[in-house]
């Protein structure tokens, strides 16, 4: 009996170190999977190195010379390599570095959306894949999620590793673009080199960092998954399309006299079109003074935003931005008190809608030079050369001429001119800078090649060029065909236009 007990107690002594180690083999189990699992998670960042050469807007037959900065990204599937777009843009020279490794690898851009700052790079090299298990894209975050930022930040060489938590997701600008997209805000600690780096969470990608502010105590922002996933569906056929526009302009309903005004009813949001850009979706399809109820069956409120997720709201051109071009959207309006259901097809680019270009990458600044005087087209870049306060700096015709950013035509720009170089035929206009030119001998001109033709074609003795306020500055024909090598020469400049006037 005695020897049976004894037994027993063994056995469940057995059975106690038994489960004991069981527990303890599944813990450093656990522990060692996590650990492998962030040791290849680090496998899977790397560092991009990019020399880089802006055109110098001011003189837009020059560049500003190669400068060097540096970036981060991570490997995804097809042995490429997301990261952000202005890391990469206007590069002359591009390598990345893996995590733990030294040597560089030659790499190029493939494909890139400067409109939300992605871009894809590729390594001509096998082996710079070789032994990596590519991330892979995750849901679209919570609030308050927990969230890990990876990268090569200032301050140090290795890898870096910060843990925040998801703030809120709303629109926000991209500072590259300036253009306004789906954002989380992420209060990860984010400084210069983390741009392009993933947002991990549960070991998938839910970001990628782009921006911060100056001065914010760790406020940052990361392009969301939806952005990400739209960039890699547009590239599906191999070419990049961008992101649609339905053409219209707003203005929000949150006053009641408006929305009696244009018979919304009590209870009803809604936003008011007040304008429509010439050739867009919109025209012939909406009117200005219709109100827009929704956008494929999202309510919209009166302060034109949308709920995306449950209690969480953002503005309304997050539904046309799931879309892409050549697809269609449904929209539910009113006009004079009728309500109307509308299907639009979206087959525009929602950079056709623009007056004045935002920021623009990979492509020189266009220019003509005639009698001495610089044309060139007023575009957010040239803008630029008064500073990131431009906007307070820059001349007072040309920052409305952006705040008013509708074209009256498809294809139609704010010509200039930006400066004088001093000669005999141009004598007393030396002093003219920024002027914005409306007519060519009384035609009006509406983009740079209709200047170019208008002032070649002219057989007048004068080329009368004029402002809105009938301001004149009135050029020698004869002289400025004379002088024009010899204004060429003295200044060194190649040509008298750019490359895409040339064809």
């Amino acid at each position: 009996m005695l020897l049976r007990e004894k037994f027993l107690e063994n056995n469940y002594k057995r059975k106690i170190y038994i489960q004991v180690f069981v527990a303890i083999f599944l813990l450093f189990m656990t522990v060692n999977f996590q650990v492998s699992a962030e040791i290849d998670v680090r496998e899977a960042i790397v560092k991009v190195y990019t020399v880089s050469n802006y055109p110098d807007y001011y003189n837009p037959w020059s560049m500003q010379g190669p400068r060097a900065s540096s970036g981060s990204g991570c490997i995804i599937d097809n042995n490429l390599i997301l990261t952000n777009a202005h890391v990469v843009s206007n590069q002359t020279f591009l390598q990345v570095r893996k995590y733990g490794d030294t040597q560089r690898y030659r790499a190029q851009v493939v494909a890139v959306s400067h409109l939300t700052d992605l871009a894809l790079l590729a390594v001509d090299e096998p082996e710079f894949f070789t032994g990596i298990e590519a991330l892979s894209l995750g849901e679209l975050p919570q609030i308050q999620q927990e969230v890990l930022v990876y990268g090569f930040p200032m301050g140090g060489d290795m890898l870096s590793i910060t843990k925040g938590v998801i703030s809120r997701i709303e629109h926000q600008t991209y500072v590259h673009s300036s253009s306004v997209f789906l954002a989380g805000q992420i209060d990860a600690a984010i400084n210069p080199g983390n741009s392009g780096g993933p947002v991990l969470a549960d070991g998938k990608i839910v970001g990628v960092v782009m921006q911060g502010i100056t001065g914010a105590q760790n406020i940052g922002y990361m392009v969301p998954v939806p952005v990400i996933a739209h960039f890699f569906a547009d590239l599906e056929d191999g070419i990049l399309d961008g992101y649609p526009s339905l053409g219209i302009s707003l203005q929000d309903m949150e006053n009641d006299g408006l929305k009696s005004y244009y018979q919304v009813e009590k209870g009803m949001g809604g936003v008011l079109i007040n304008q429509i850009v010439p050739g867009s979706p919109a025209d012939s399809n909406l009117e200005a003074g219709d109100v827009l109820l929704s956008m494929e069956g999202y309510s919209i409120g009166n302060d034109g935003t949308i709920e995306f997720r449950s209690n969480e709201r953002t503005h309304l051109n997050y539904v046309v931005q799931q879309k892409q071009i050549g697809e269609d959207i449904g929209l539910t309006i009113l006009r004079n008190g009728e309500r109307k259901e509308l299907k639009v097809n979206l087959f525009r680019s929602s950079l056709k809608d623009q007056l004045v270009p935002m920021e623009q990458y990979e492509t020189l600044p266009t220019y003509y030079i005639y009698g001495g005087l610089v044309f060139c087209p007023l575009t957010k870049d040239l803008l630029n050369i008064w500073g990131a306060q431009w906007y307070q700096s820059a001349p007072r015709e040309l920052v409305c001429s952006i705040l008013n950013n509708i074209p009256e035509k498809e294809d139609q720009l704010v010509i200039i001119v930006l400066k004088v170089l001093a000669a005999d035929v141009n004598q007393g206009y030396q002093n003219i800078t920024s002027w914005v030119v409306e007519q060519v001998n009384g035609e009006k001109i509406w983009n740079m090649s209709d200047l170019v033709e208008k002032i070649e074609n002219s057989i007048e003795p004068y080329i009368i060029l004029e402002d809105k306020y009938n301001q004149k500055i009135v050029i020698d024909r004869n002289r400025a065909l004379e002088n024009a090598e010899e204004i060429l020469a003295v200044y060194r400049i190649p040509s008298d236009r750019s490359e895409d006037l040339l064809k």
